[in-house]
């Protein structure tokens, strides 16, 4: 009865702390998508607002890698536990903050400054938080469960997701338009504190991991995990960041970059837009855990080239789709989407993993994953929306199409390492 007792208590602890940290990061999404560019940017446009709001959603991508090396290189040295309770604190602070910042045309230029500032601090700390938890879950799997138990933490995203939207159209219901736009939309990172007090909670609860021990037994932990990584599993790191890239690319298209378009230039109803993207939440999530049994069975490599191959077929589709003018193809879009999401996302816990020996693993895998999320999440929303601007919404699913063949090329050259 133990083993069964400790294994959910490490499946729980991957699964609410990332959906917690995660809810913290959607929440910032839904806003900059919603209220933040009338809110904290000068009103030289709408579209530039719109614009300026997705390139502060940016910035954490721009942080995470620098909080996977930063988490990377205590996760690799004092254990994996210590460093998620870390990480899970500075991204909690960083957005209750955010619920207290004044707007621009309260103090100028200060507000979108300290805006992007504690959006630097959200990437910092998520990029120490999906690796570990991913690491926590795959070292305590049992034999031929290690892409079941690495998908726990990715079952934690729509989760996440979905209480970041349920919130917002809970709140979008209750209020006027106005209320929503001055003091509605800091709501959701109020909440986001009780939430991190019960992540936190569940997380001091649990041990460290076998794996980890093991390896401390075997040899004291690298000085500079990445420096080590650098010198001896560069072109790991580099198939390990491209495999990433069409997951995020899939991802902030559909949730981020669709609301903002959806509810802006072409004009869908707001909360009619929220609730299928909540549908969409939840077939991402079956998905996830259809793709993780199908990569226990057969291999997490074969399983993310399916969802690289999809998410081109996809890319080809999206835009038109997305512009349809009928909220039930625009469903349809979104939720097919979400679904390869889901084939792009399952394995990632489990195949990273195995790129990287045990010693300096949790700064390989939060290094490519954050690398990979810089490009194919930084990047994808703010092109996307150029591209919008420039040839029409319709061009935007390219861009899935260019991120599905990285994802492709990437999963096909990355080689397990062998374990020292």
């Amino acid at each position: 009865m133990q083993p069964l007792r400790d294994n959910a208590r490490v499946l729980t602890a991957s699964l609410v702390g990332t959906a917690v940290e995660y809810y913290d990061f959607f929440i910032y999404g839904t806003a900059a998508a919603l209220v933040f560019g009338p809110m904290f940017f000068p009103a030289e446009s709408a579209a530039a607002q719109t614009l300026f709001a997705l390139m502060s959603f940016g910035i954490a991508f721009v942080a995470r890698p620098v909080g996977a090396v930063f988490f990377g290189h205590f996760g690799d040295r004092i254990g994996r536990k210590s460093t998620l309770v870390a990480s899970l604190l500075l991204m909690g602070g960083s957005t209750l903050l955010i619920a207290f910042l004044p707007g621009y045309a309260m103090i100028g230029w200060t507000a979108p400054l300290l805006l992007c500032l504690l959006r630097f601090g959200q990437g910092l700390g998520l990029g120490g938080e999906w690796a570990g938890a991913a690491l926590m879950a795959v070292e305590n799997a049992p034999p031929g469960w290690a892409t079941r138990f690495g998908a726990a933490p990715q079952v934690g995203v729509p989760i996440g997701l979905t209480a970041a939207n349920g919130v917002f159209l809970l709140l979008s219901l209750m209020l006027s338009e106005r209320d929503f736009a001055e003091w509605g939309w800091r709501i959701p990172f109020l909440i986001s504190a009780v939430l991190v007090i019960l992540g936190l909670w569940i997380r001091l609860r649990i041990e460290e991991t076998p794996a980890f021990r093991a390896a401390l037994e075997l040899a004291p932990p690298p000085r500079v995990p990445i420096v080590r990584l650098l010198r001896e599993h560069s072109g790991a790191m580099i198939a390990g960041s491209a495999g990433v890239v069409v997951c995020f690319a899939l991802f902030y298209v559909a949730t981020v970059f669709a609301l903002a378009q959806a509810t802006g230039e072409l004009g869908y109803d707001r909360n009619a837009f929220l609730s299928i993207q909540l549908v969409s939440n939840v077939v991402f999530a079956i998905a996830i855990l259809i793709a993780a049994t199908l990569a226990d069975r057969t291999s997490p490599a074969l399983t993310l080239r399916i969802g690289a191959v999809a998410a081109a077929v996809v890319g080809v589709f999206f835009g038109p789709g997305l512009m349809s003018g009928s909220l039930v193809v625009a469903a349809v879009t979104l939720s097919a989407a979400m679904f390869v999401m889901g084939f792009t996302n399952a394995a990632l816990g489990h195949w990273l993993s195995t790129l990287f020996p045990v010693p300096v693993r949790y700064t390989g895998v939060a290094f490519a994953f954050n690398f990979g999320g810089m490009i194919g999440g930084a990047m994808t929303p703010v092109l996307a929306q150029i591209l919008s601007t420039a040839w029409g919404p319709a061009s935007s699913g390219l861009l899935l199409v260019v991120a599905g063949m990285v994802t492709l090329a990437g999963v096909m050259l990355g080689r397990p390492a062998s374990q020292e």
